[in-house]
């Protein structure tokens, strides 16, 4: 809905890639024996299935934005971080730009804000 509204662009089931949706999709494949018997791990069969979840819901787009939930460091955020590491390589630093949006308090009694939660 917030992306819907701020874009005013409609998003369908494509437009949400979720860890969960993701390692079905893998398991899936395995279980039909799309990687040959090959032992099945992050790099690369989880991180290529991001990307294919990210290309299939740029297809025909101009711009697409991305969002990496989480936080940086946790080690569930880490094969995301390094499917769009991938991609930016493939795709050409003119065609990708990564954002890093962290919140920073202010906090009223101390009159100042605070890095450490973002550090």
């Amino acid at each position: 809905g917030h992306y819907e509204r701020f874009t005013h662009v409609v998003l369908t089931k494509y437009n949400n890639a979720t860890s969960g949706k993701l390692y079905n999709t893998i398991l899936e494949k395995e279980r039909r024996g799309a990687y040959l018997g090959a032992t099945v791990q992050i790099i690369p069969h989880f991180t290529n299935e991001i990307k294919r979840a990210i290309e299939k819901a740029a297809d025909g787009a101009d711009i697409i934005l991305v969002e990496i939930g989480g936080t940086v460091g946790d080690i569930e955020s880490l094969p995301f971080l390094e499917a769009i590491r991938q991609m930016s390589l493939e795709l050409g630093k003119e065609n990708s730009l990564f954002i890093h949006l962290t919140y920073v308090p202010y906090i009223k009694a101390a009159g100042e804000l605070k890095t450490k939660p973002t550090q």
